[in-house]
This record gives C-alpha cells, sequence and structure tokens, in this order.
C-alpha cells in the first residue's frame, strides 16, 4: 500500500472535528455499575492508561481503556505577555522631550515653516508609540514592473497580492501580518490606512523567525494613476522600514534616486535594497548591475551594510524563481527578532529632522557679550553723557566755588557789582528790544504777548518763573549719535556669529532698548550731577549707588514733585518716598533725591573749613579797615601815637587776606580733584545703568534663551 492511501485510511479512521467520540459497541455492565467520580476530580488509577480527549477507544480494547476520561477544567487563556523595553528607547526618550522643549522655545524666534517638519516628527513619534513597537512594518516599494507583489507573494508563500503583466496593477495597498495575534496590529494598520478587505495572512504553520513582521505591498511610486504617488509618499512616512525593489532596467532611474532614495539616505539602517528579476540575467552580468547598483547608492549618500558595519542591505534575487528569496527571508527575520526597527525609524526621524534644523542652532564660534564688549558699551555711553567733560567742569567749579568762599570780600562785592551792572544792560536791551517787536508787531495786528515771547526767547534772556510756579526741569545735552553708535557696535559684538533667528532677535532686542535710552541718560546724569553737587565730596558715601539706583534714575528722575509719574500707584514706594520729600508743598524738582529751588540748580553742601576761612577773611577785612583809620586818625594828628603800629598792622592784614586765598586754593584742589572724580564715576555709573537697564539685560536674556535652546538642540541631535 503507498503511502498516500495509509493516510487515507488513518483519516478515514479519524473522526470529523468537533464531533462527539462514538460509544463503544460492547459497553460493560460493571463499569456501568461503578459508581462516577465527582466533577472535575481524577481518581480510577488508570492515568498511565487513559486516553486522549476527543480520541476515539481502540477497537478490541479492555473496559478501562473504552472509557473517556472526564474534561478537564478549563483555566483562563493568559494575557500576552508584554515584550520587554528595548534598550534604545532609552535613549530616544530624551530626544523626542529635547526636541518637543526646542519647538517650544523656539516658536517665537522661527518661523512655522521651519518648525513644521519637527512637529509632524513628534506627532508621529507619539502616534507610533501608542502601538506595539515589537511589531515591525516593512513596506515594500518600487516602480513598476519591478516585481514588488511577486516578491510580496514570494515571502507570504501564497498570492496575496494580484500579480500580473497589466500597469499599474497594485491599486491599493495590501497587509499580511505574520503573527499569532493577528489584532495586535489592527491599531497599527488602521494607523497606515489599510481597510480590512487589504489585510493577509500567511499560509500556516509560517516561519517563525517571521513573527512581528506587518509586510505591505504598496502601489507604483511613478505609476500614471492619480493618487498612487501620494498612497506611497504616505506611507513611506509612517512604515519602520522599506524593502526597495529595482529591476534591471530601471535601476538608475533618475527619479527612483533624487525622489526617494537620496532624501532618504539618513533612513539607510532600515532600508534594504533588492535587485529582482536576475533570472534575466547571467550570472556575470547579475554581478556587473549588482556593483552599479552599489556605486549609484554611494553616490546618493546612503550607507551600505557591509563587513559588519550598518547600512541598508543590497541583494540580489529573483521573486519568480524563488532565487535569493530566503536569504532575504532571513535578514527579515534577524530584522524583525531585534524589535528595534520602529525605534530606529524614529531614531532616524529625529536626526533628519535635527541635521535640517542645525543651521537655526548652531553658531560659529562662540558668540555672546565679553567683558570688554560691555565695558566698551558703557564708555560710549559715558562719552555720550560728556562723563569726562562733567567731572572736569566739576573740578573747576570746586575750586572757583572755594576761591569765591574764601576769597576777600572785596573780591566778592567786586563780582556782585559786575553781575548787577551786566544783568542790568541785559535787561535793558531785551526791554528795548521787545519795544521794538511790540511796536513792529502792533502795526500788522499780531499780538502783543506772543511777539514778547518770541523776542525774550530769540534773545536768550532767561526769564525765572513766578513766585509759586515750577521751574524748568533740568536738562543735558546727551549725543544722540553716540548713543546710536554704542547700541549699534554691541548688537553686532552680541549678533556675530549667531544663527539667523537669533542674530535677528538680539539686534531686535537692542533696537528696543535704544528707544527713548537718550532721553533716560539725560534724566539719569542730570540726577547723578545735582545729587553729587548736593552731597559734595564729605558726603560722597552717604549717596547710594548701584543698578538699582540707576534703574530708579532712568524711570523716576526730572519728574515734577506731586505729579501722578513722581508719585506711582497709591500705597507704591514711590508715592511715599515722593509725599516725604515733598512735604506738602508743590513747586520744586526731584534731583537726585534732593529739592532743588525753582528756576536754579540745587546747591551743593559747603565744606565747614570754607566758613572758617571766610570767617578768617571777614576778620581781616574789619581789621583792614580799622587800622585804616587807625592810621588815618594818627596822620591827620587827632589822636597821638606810633603811625607804624597801625601801619604794621594795615599790611598784615592786607598780605594775610590774599595768602589765606591762595592756601584755601590749595587746600582745594586735592578735594576738588577728588570731586571731580566722583562727579565722573557717577555718571558712569548712571550711564551704566541705563544701558545696562535697557539695552544689556535684554541682549543678554535673548542670549541666554538662545544657551536654552542650544543646549536642547545638542540633546536632541544626539550630540551629548
Amino acid at each position: 500500500m503507498r503511502p498516500a492511501d495509509r493516510s487515507a485510511d488513518r483519516s478515514a479512521d479519524r473522526p470529523a472535528e468537533g464531533a462527539a467520540p462514538s460509544a463503544p459497541p460492547h459497553p460493560d455492565p460493571a463499569a456501568a455499575a461503578r459508581p462516577r467520580p465527582s466533577a472535575g476530580i481524577w481518581d480510577d488509577g488508570l492515568i498511565a492508561r487513559r486516553a486522549r480527549p476527543g480520541r476515539p477507544p481502540r477497537a478490541g480494547g479492555g473496559p478501562e481503556a473504552r472509557i473517556a476520561p472526564p474534561p478537564r477544567p478549563e483555566t483562563a487563556p493568559r494575557p500576552p505577555s508584554a515584550p520587554p523595553p528595548h534598550p534604545g528607547a532609552a535613549v530616544l526618550r530624551p530626544r523626542l522631550d529635547a526636541l518637543r522643549e526646542l519647538v517650544g522655545l523656539s516658536r517665537a524666534r522661527l518661523d512655522r515653516r521651519t518648525l513644521a517638519e519637527a512637529g509632524r516628527v513628534l506627532d508621529e513619534a507619539v502616534a507610533r508609540q501608542r502601538h506595539p513597537l515589537d511589531l515591525t512594518v516593512v513596506a515594500i516599494a518600487g516602480a513598476s514592473g519591478s516585481g514588488k507583489s511577486t516578491l510580496f507573494n514570494a515571502l507570504g508563500r501564497a498570492q496575496l497580492s494580484e500579480a500580473g503583466v497589466r500597469r499599474p496593477t497594485t491599486a491599493a495597498p495590501v497587509a499580511c501580518v505574520w503573527t499569532e495575534e493577528p489584532e495586535r496590529a489592527d491599531g497599527v494598520l488602521d494607523r497606515l490606512g489599510i481597510p480590512a478587505r487589504s489585510r493577509r495572512q500567511p499560509v500556516r504553520p509560517y516561519d517563525p523567525a517571521l513573527n512581528g513582521l506587518v509586510l505591505l505591498d504598496l502601489p507604483d511610486h511613478d505609476s500614471a494613476s492619480p493618487g498612487h504617488r501620494e498612497q506611497v509618499d504616505r506611507l513611506l512616512g509612517l512604515v519602520d522600514a522599506v524593502i526597495w525593489v529595482v529591476d534591471p532596467e530601471k535601476y538608475a532611474d533618475a527619479v527612483l534616486h533624487e525622489r526617494y532614495l537620496r532624501p532618504l539616505a539618513g533612513y539607510a539602517e532600515v532600508s534594504f535594497i533588492v535587485l529582482n528579476q536576475i533570472d534575466r540575467l547571467g550570472t556575470d552580468a547579475a554581478d556587473q548591475v549588482l556593483d552599479d547598483l552599489r556605486r549609484l547608492l554611494d553616490d546618493d549618500g546612503i550607507a551600505l551594510g557591509e563587513h559588519g558595519e550598518p547600512g541598508a542591505e543590497v541583494l540580489a534575487l529573483s521573486a519568480l524563481t524563488g532565487d535569493g528569496v530566503g536569504e532575504l527571508r532571513e535578514i527579515l527575520g534577524r530584522f524583525t527578532a531585534s524589535r528595534g526597527a520602529a525605534l530606529r525609524r524614529l531614531t532616524a526621524d529625529v536626526d533628519g529632522v535635527s541635521a535640517r534644523l542645525r543651521g537655526a542652532y548652531v553658531a560659529e564660534g562662540r558668540p555672546g557679550l565679553t567683558e570688554s564688549a560691555r565695558h566698551e558699551f558703557e564708555d560710549r555711553l559715558a562719552e555720550a553723557v560728556g562723563a569726562q567733560a562733567a567731572g572736569l567742569a566739576a573740578e573747576r567749579a570746586w575750586l572757583r566755588d572755594a576761591g569765591r568762599a574764601c576769597g576777600m570780600p572785596w573780591m566778592r562785592a567786586q563780582r556782585w557789582y559786575v553781575r548787577g551792572r551786566a544783568g542790568r544792560k541785559a535787561a535793558g536791551g531785551a526791554s528795548r528790544a521787545s519795544g521794538v517787536e511790540v511796536a513792529a508787531h502792533t502795526s500788522t495786528g499780531t499780538s502783543t504777548g506772543t511777539s514778547t515771547g518770541v523776542t525774550a526767547a530769540s534773545a536768550g534772556a532767561y526769564a525765572p518763573p513766578a513766585v509759586g510756579e515750577s521751574g524748568p526741569a533740568p536738562s543735558r545735552a546727551v549725543s544722540r549719535p553716540l548713543v546710536e553708535q554704542a547700541v549699534r557696535a554691541l548688537a553686532y559684538e552680541a549678533s556675530t556669529g549667531l544663527p539667523d533667528p537669533w542674530s535677528l532677535a538680539v539686534r531686535e532686542a537692542a533696537r528696543r532698548g535704544a528707544e527713548g535710552l537718550a532721553e533716560a541718560l539725560d534724566a539719569a546724569s542730570a540726577a547723578a550731577a545735582a545729587a553729587m553737587a548736593a552731597a559734595g565730596p564729605g558726603r560722597a558715601g552717604m549717596w547710594r549707588t548701584g543698578a538699582r539706583r540707576a534703574s530708579a534714575w532712568c524711570t523716576s528722575v526730572g519728574r515734577q514733585a506731586g505729579s501722578p509719574e513722581s508719585e506711582g500707584p497709591p500705597g507704591s514706594l514711590a508715592s511715599g518716598r515722593a509725599g516725604d520729600r515733598t512735604g506738602g508743598r508743590a513747586g520744586g524738582w526731584i534731583i537726585g533725591g534732593r529739592r532743588a529751588r525753582a528756576g536754579g540748580p540745587a546747591r551743593p553742601v559747603r565744606p565747614g573749613w570754607w566758613a572758617v576761612a571766610a570767617a578768617v577773611q571777614w576778620v581781616l577785612s574789619v581789621l583792614q579797615v580799622l587800622t585804616a583809620a587807625w592810621l588815618l586818625v594818627l596822620l591827620t594828628g587827632a589822636w597821638g601815637g606810633e603811625w607804624w603800629i597801625p601801619a604794621l598792622l594795615l599790611a598784615g592784614a592786607v598780605a594775610s587776606g590774599p595768602a589765606l586765598a591762595w592756601c584755601c586754593r590749595a587746600m582745594a584742589r586735592g578735594p576738588a580733584r577728588r570731586y571731580g572724580l566722583e562727579t565722573e564715576r557717577r555718571l558712569r555709573n548712571a550711564a551704566a545703568g541705563c544701558g545696562r537697564e535697557r539695552v544689556l539685560e535684554p541682549v543678554a536674556a535673548e542670549l541666554l534663551r538662545y544657551q536654552e535652546v542650544r543646549a536642547q538642540y545638542v540633546i536632541a541631535a544626539g550630540e551629548a
């Protein structure tokens, strides 16, 4: 008898599937009378001879063999155990987090088109991680007539996808799932948009090495039918790996290399390039075509996995004859068994988007603000406010005030006389000019009040405000061109080497800070100069300096006492200070924490030795008068006595006055120098404080933001 006949006989003897076993032909009465065991308990002692469940008793067997054992209690099926996490997940997770943080920090600096791809990669990573990562989704892609569907059927060992000479043959993607639980792949296939009618399973039993493989047969990427290319492009961005099938005729097609292989060069580790239809070539010709294909792939920048190095697998086969298909099946088996294809694909996505964003985050050199750039900026601002010139002027003013305070009363009276005479001449000239203007404008019908104001302004005369009116705010002429030059130089120094978006952000921050900087420097320098004049060198230590005071100067100095700007909101610190300083009175200006007289500058505190010297000068002046009168009386003979005594006293008093004044001027040179240097330092600090608050801090904030973004980019790019 042939083996086929014996198999047929055994199949005939075997009962149909699902049918109950037939009853024994000769039932045993003793066995029927024997007490039946309780349900779920097997205690007949015939374990070694019990029949298998569902198997009919053997013919001619004893009664023990003909008795079917009771069914075993059913146990609940164990849920499939989750695969252990891949080691690459611990490396990919911080990179995705850093990329997400990078996109969030860059939304205000980069345009949406630049960040769109990074957002897409993040969304696809989240969507892919919702599904089992142990499933490997591999797509078979290629041009029309390359044999994609034939290879798909050869790997599945069945007619899973339609193959033929009609072009295009594959109009919609077809999926085949190698898994014991096909429902585990439903979520992945739903994400890919594969309908249920296009889902297949391989012939059982399938190769266990391919367990977890989800294979897709894609339409032609060069199909003439509308929508096929869009489907291919969409699915290529979602699958974990791609098998590119080429044939000997179109393996060098420019569309394939320029549109797909060259842009996807970074995905070499999840790419397979298969030269199909080698049955049409001879052995030598197949080797030549395969070598030329490797050359083209190398020109495309695709790393080839040779000699154990990571890269794309390149092999030749014939899907029609099956030559080389087994080798591809083994490669796919090892690739699927690694359970890391999805993580490799996501890593390649992050690498690709990081490489394309490199120009927006990686700077040339070490950009930033150096100490020399900061000092140069502060020096330019100090030059703009005239700190050095103000220091020299303060030194000269101190010497002049010391000379006036410690000089002889006769010289002071002479200066008062000269000043009063000059003032009367100026007032008389202004009155005559005003009369001429009034007459002229009256004859032409012009208003008298207007012409008076114009004439007074044109004559340059200063009219002090009336009693109870507020004087003008102190102002200083800050050089606007120097301020603009300082800001431009700082912005250039800070933005040199930065990527274009961050360089533009730094320059924009500097430009915004330059708006109103000149006015703030005016107020701050005026406040610093007035405060220094009011404090004097003897009280220089009582004045608080630093960025906080400079900030107060930049924001509140030069405002009229009692104004809403100087008082601040109710209950604020500025409101309390304003109330304390004004004392309920109006008409003054808050200058450097002191009140100046209406219409005049703040008066400095006079040192004590000035008063002593002035008192000595007055004593000497009185002595000169008395001794001169004494000498005159003696010379006229009204009194008797020696004339040389008053003459000697008079000469001593006359010589002592200039000598004392000269000594006071010599003593004042050191304090005057210190006062000038202190004034210069105060103005420098005031200008530096305004520049720091309005320009340096915003620019430093932009640079700090860039450093944070740069650190996140290093992590996202895997360079940490």
